[in-house]
């Protein structure tokens, strides 16, 4: 630390008591300072050579025949004032970085100028602070700290703006030139931790290019922002140097940033903290991570930011969704709400996201671009495919939310639905723990759940598991097994069989029907499937497999066309025994109810082995 050192004689200050300086020295004292409770017995001549405002005093206390002056609103107090007139004296004083301040504003408030004598205590400190203190990359910061008691006074004589500009111009130095010491904790790069050779052979270590952030951290939330200002304003430092600087600050001002939340201490201060570090964040995308990004989102909202604040923010996320994990959007609701989480300010942050394609759509249409040129800015697949999977796993975990309304569930699993995505598994398994914790919605709330996904999409796994899932509409199972069976045929390289309209209704979710009844065959089919019969589906469809095997097996080319038709027509067998499923084909068909019996019978008497195989459907279960 630099420090400066002032006059020559031993300092004979003592004190007497709690209240009271005086100065030994042979000579009585002739005149009282009183700063605040402290009583300074000392001597006109010395004060009076260097202080134009105690010359005024003194002379007024002359003409009402007083021996007391009063000062009590020095900057600094009775300490500051016994280090101006010990220097009166020219007693040894040391100035450093701490007091330098306080004694420069004392100095100003005595008078302490050139005008007075030449070498006066105001000219030797603005001499130590510009060829010392604002040259030092460490005493700047501490100066700049300890200036803020001193407001506004400091900001009058410009010390702060020195300050200031000096600890901006030392950030945006070449790192190359950094000689100085200063703080840094953090983990480094792998390339900041090497070593390179300078011009004379010797080995240095690196200096990292954000080596300043850490110290900066030490400064008040409203200086900090006058130096960040300071440096973004020299357009030196990257955008991503600003933003570590800013993720930096807020890790260290804001409680339990790194958890997510914000406990303990001032509100209000915490809010000003927030909203300006979302003020200073560069305008460039992925200046700082999505994730440090939604912390501060999540931070707006406990300490209850203003909407402008987190609307940014919610722009700001929306622009690099992408990015984000699960554990990041899980943001929590609101006190006094009835969900867990926070649905809606999610679905702002995706509709955010989808609102680059549409704003650069807009761009295209106005600047009269040509069809087929991809404008930059615009979203690759590659990230809707991320954001697709990324709320797929959202759904999954809001889902376990006993009181969440479906409709947020599907409003916004709709959102991305225009997404293209190679597998549905996710989203089969969000709807299902939805089911799952939520066992008391009705058919037609399950149906339309259940239309968001696509049954092709399943994997074989979750194929597996959704034709052993009680808790799915028949409907549903019914499309799960016949596309798998499609699957199976086709990987075993067998012919694959065309899809009977009733399959292809199901799918197309045609509500269309020629059935007049007391039955609805929709409704049917929408119950949830029963232990026995989900057992039976089972059954078939490893019975078909099985016969698939066979016919791949062998090596007739006449044999194979004829298993085909067998496992065809025992898929169409099976489909057909279920009494809701002979409804509804009867109903796509176009038939009446004679026609559908007779239809139904003729099956029966074809396959009399499925037909007995297959348990009787008299009575529908549903849970709803």
């Amino acid at each position: 630390m630099k420090f400066m050192k002032l006059g020559s004689k031993p300092d004979t200050f003592q004190t007497d008591g709690n209240n009271a300086r005086y100065v030994a020295s042979e000579l009585a004292s002739d005149i009282v300072v009183s700063v605040g409770d402290i009583k300074f017995y000392l001597h006109k001549f010395p004060l009076l050579s260097k202080s134009s405002h105690l010359q005024t005093l003194i002379s007024l206390n002359n003409e009402e025949n007083l021996d007391e002056v009063q000062i009590s609103d020095i900057p600094g107090g009775a300490s500051t004032f016994e280090i101006c007139a010990k220097f009166c004296y020219g007693m040894t004083v040391t100035l450093n970085a701490y007091n330098v301040i306080a004694t420069r504003c004392a100095a100003e408030y005595l008078g302490m100028h050139e005008t007075i004598e030449k070498g006066n205590l105001v000219y030797k400190i603005d001499v130590f602070l510009s060829s010392s203190i604002f040259r030092s990359w460490k005493d700047s910061i501490i100066l700049l700290q300890t200036s803020k008691s001193m407001l506004p006074l400091v900001e009058d004589l410009k010390v702060v703006s020195h300050c200031v500009d000096s600890i901006a111009n030392k950030a945006c130095v070449d790192v190359s030139k950094v000689d100085w010491s200063y703080t840094y904790n953090r983990k480094k790069l792998p390339e900041e931790n090497g070593i390179e050779s300078n011009q004379n052979g010797l080995r240095t270590r690196l200096v990292p290019k954000d080596w300043w952030v850490e110290d900066l951290c030490e400064l008040e939330v409203d200086l900090y922002k006058s130096v960040i200002t300071n440096i973004k304003s020299k357009a030196v430092q990257s955008n991503e140097v600003i933003g570590e600087a800013l993720k930096a600050y807020a890790y260290r001002r804001l409680p339990n940033f790194s958890k997510g939340m914000i406990q303990c201490g001032d509100v209000s201060k915490h809010r000003v903290v927030v909203e300006t570090i979302v003020r200073l964040l560069p305008t460039e995308k992925g200046s700082v991570p999505c994730r440090f990004l939604l912390k501060l989102l999540k931070a707006a909202i406990f300490v209850e930011s203003g909407d402008r604040t987190k609307e940014e923010l919610v722009k700001r996320i929306g622009q690099q969704l992408e990015e984000a994990s699960v554990t990041d959007i899980l943001i929590q609701a609101p006190d006094g709400d009835a969900t867990l989480y926070d649905v809606s300010i999610v679905q702002n942050i995706v509709t955010e996201f989808f609102m680059k394609d549409y704003n650069v759509e807009i761009e295209s249409a106005a600047g009269g671009e040509l069809d087929g040129i991809r404008k930059p800015g615009i979203l690759s697949d590659a990230s809707k495919l991320m954001v697709a999977k990324l709320i797929d796993g959202y759904l999954a975990e809001i889902a376990k939310d006993p009181n969440l309304p479906l409709s947020d569930f599907v409003n916004l699993a709709e959102l991305v639905s225009s997404i293209s995505r190679p597998a549905h598994d996710g989203l089969y398994r969000a709807i299902d723990t939805y089911l799952k914790e939520h066992p008391g919605i009705s058919k037609g709330e399950k149906k339309r759940i259940c239309k968001l996904m696509d049954c092709r999409k399943l994997s074989v796994d979750a194929c597996l598991h959704a034709v052993q899932n009680e808790r799915l509409p028949l409907r549903v199972v019914v499309q799960v097994l016949y596309f798998e069976q499609l699957r199976t045929a086709a990987s075993s390289g067998t012919s694959t069989p065309d899809i009977p309209r009733g399959i292809k209704d199901l799918n197309n979710e045609s509500n269309g029907s020629s059935r007049s009844g007391t039955t609805n065959p929709e409704d049917e089919l929408d119950a949830v499937a029963t232990a026995e019969e989900l057992k039976a589906l089972r059954k078939e469809l490893a019975s078909l497999r099985l016969s698939n095997g066979v016919g791949n097996n062998d090596k007739d080319g006449d044999i194979k066309p004829s298993m085909d038709k067998a496992v065809i027509g025992k898929m169409k067998g099976l489909l057909k025994s279920k009494r809701s499923f002979i409804k509804l084909w009867a109903s796509k068909g176009g038939q009446g109810e004679n026609s559908g019996s007779d239809s139904s019978e003729s099956i029966s008497s074809a396959n009399p082995e499925e037909a007995k195989s297959t348990p009787s459907r008299n009575r529908r279960h549903s849970v709803s």
